[in-house]
C-alpha cells in the first residue's frame, strides 16, 4: 500500500500540462534528432525494417513515430482471424464478467468506466478482452486487427498515467482515467468489438491516420505521439483466443490473435 502511494504521489507530480507541454517541445526540437542513434542502441531497434534512412528524421517525435516498410509486417489475411493491431506486449486478458467488469494487473476496471456509459458496457458482458501494452522499444503505429465498419469514435478521460507494468499495477486506474479515444467496430459477421486506444504518461496525443468509417485489415489507422495501450473488447461467444495469446508475449502487427466464431 505505502508503495503504491509513493508511486502515485510521484506520478501526481509530472501530471501536469506544464510537464506535458515541456516533453512535447523537447521531443520535436531540432537538436532532438542527435539523440536517436542513442535510443535507437537503448532499445536495440531493427532499423532495417524502417521506411526512412535514420540521418532524415527531423526530430526524436519523427522517428518515435515511424513507418516500417511494406513488407516488414506481413498481414494474416484469413478471414476468420483478427490480428494484432500493434508490436506490443500482451499484458493482460481473460473474461469479462457478468457486471462487465475486467481485472488488470490486480485492479479491477468497469466496463462502464472505461466506455462512458453502462448501456455501452452491457454488449461485451460475459465476452472477452484482451490489452496490448507498446512499449518505447516498439513501433507506434496502430493498425486495424480486422475488416470493419465504424459505428462511432468518441473521446473521453484526462488524466496521463503510466500505462507500463507499474502504471497498471500502482496507477489510478489508467484504463478507465487516462485520456483515450474509443471505437465501436461492427464486424461483417455481425459482432460488436470495442477498440480503446489509451494514451500514456505527459503526452496525451492520438493521431488517426483514417478518419473515414470503414476499416481495412492491416492498414495503418493512427498513431501514438508518446507510450501507450490498446484494449480491445470482445462479445460474448464471438472470439476463441489462439494459443500465442499468452501474458508477456510480444505479438507484431498482423500477426493473428484470435478466430471469429
Amino acid at each position: 500500500m505505502l508503495k503504491k502511494k509513493l508511486y502515485q504521489s510521484a506520478v501526481e507530480l509530472t501530471n501536469k500540462r506544464w510537464s506535458s507541454y515541456l516533453i512535447k517541445t523537447i521531443m520535436n526540437a531540432k537538436y532532438s534528432k542527435y539523440f536517436i542513434k542513442s535510443y535507437i542502441d537503448l532499445y536495440k531497434i531493427d532499423t532495417k525494417e524502417v521506411s526512412k534512412k535514420m540521418n532524415t528524421f527531423p526530430s526524436m517525435q519523427q522517428f518515435f513515430t515511424r513507418e516500417l516498410k511494406s513488407d516488414a509486417r506481413p498481414i494474416d489475411g484469413r478471414y476468420e482471424v483478427i490480428t494484432s493491431p500493434a508490436d506490443s506486449k500482451i499484458e493482460s486478458f481473460g473474461p469479462i464478467t457478468d457486471d462487465t467488469s475486467i481485472i488488470v494487473k490486480g485492479q479491477t476496471y468497469r466496463l462502464e468506466d472505461i466506455l462512458g456509459k453502462k448501456e455501452n458496457a452491457q454488449h461485451y458482458k460475459n465476452g472477452q478482452y484482451i490489452v496490448f501494452y507498446l512499449s518505447p522499444a516498439d513501433y507506434h503505429r496502430v493498425h486495424s486487427p480486422v475488416d470493419a465498419y465504424v459505428k462511432r469514435q468518441y473521446i473521453l478521460g484526462g488524466n496521463s498515467y503510466p500505462v507500463n507494468k507499474s502504471g497498471l499495477k500502482y496507477g489510478k486506474k489508467p484504463i478507465s482515467g487516462n485520456y483515450r479515444m474509443v471505437s465501436e467496430l461492427e464486424l461483417e459477421n455481425g459482432h460488436q468489438v470495442g477498440f480503446i486506444k489509451v494514451g500514456a504518461m505527459l503526452v496525451n496525443s492520438i493521431h488517426l491516420t483514417n478518419t473515414s468509417d470503414t476499416w481495412i485489415k492491416g492498414e495503418d489507422i493512427g498513431y501514438f505521439a508518446f507510450g501507450s495501450t490498446v484494449v480491445m473488447l470482445f462479445e460474448e461467444d464471438s472470439v476463441q483466443f489462439l494459443s500465442n495469446v499468452q501474458q508477456g508475449e510480444h505479438i507484431e502487427v498482423g500477426e493473428a490473435f484470435c478466430n471469429m466464431l
